[in-house]
């Protein structure tokens, strides 16, 4: 299944091949139909991507905060790593899905597969997405709609 991902540490952002997510315990399985590229969000992100390390921690003064928490309790270099860690991991892009469920987890009320929903997926082919954050798509309104 193909996804949109990013780079943190080089901004670099690909089309990867990835498995397909897993259905979980109150999560909507989703067949992507549409899915929205909003142009200044997605360019914020990749901004991020390509900035350095400084001038992310002045982009997101919070998280600096939290690693000198972490440096107080876990001490330097397992926060190193961990910042690391979380740098090395590519980011999911992506907030605005609409498609048909083909899955739902176990304690899903309120949607059935075959439903079409709108979500707040990210850009991929099939998408895991907890209940509370599916909306039903009204007759009438298309995928394009939906995703808008």
């Amino acid at each position: 299944m193909k996804q949109i991902l990013q780079d943190l540490e080089s901004g670099e952002t690909q089309v990867a091949e990835v498995p397909r997510p897993q259905l979980q315990e109150g999560e909507v399985l989703i067949d992507t139909r549409r899915t929205l590229v909003s142009a200044g969000t997605e360019r914020m992100l990749v901004e991020f991507g390509r900035a350095n390390y400084l001038e992310k921690a002045r982009q997101q003064p919070e998280r600096v905060k939290q690693v000198i928490d972490k440096v107080r309790t876990d001490g330097l270099w397992p926060t190193v790593e961990a910042v690391r860690a979380k740098l090395d991991r590519p980011m999911a892009l992506g907030y605005c899905n609409a498609g048909r469920v083909i899955g739902v987890g176990e304690g899903v009320d309120s949607i059935e597969v075959g439903d079409r929903v709108a979500s707040n997926g990210h850009h991929a082919g099939v998408v895991s997405v907890p209940e509370h954050l599916c909306a039903p798509i009204p007759e009438g309104v298309s995928y394009d709609q939906a995703a808008f």
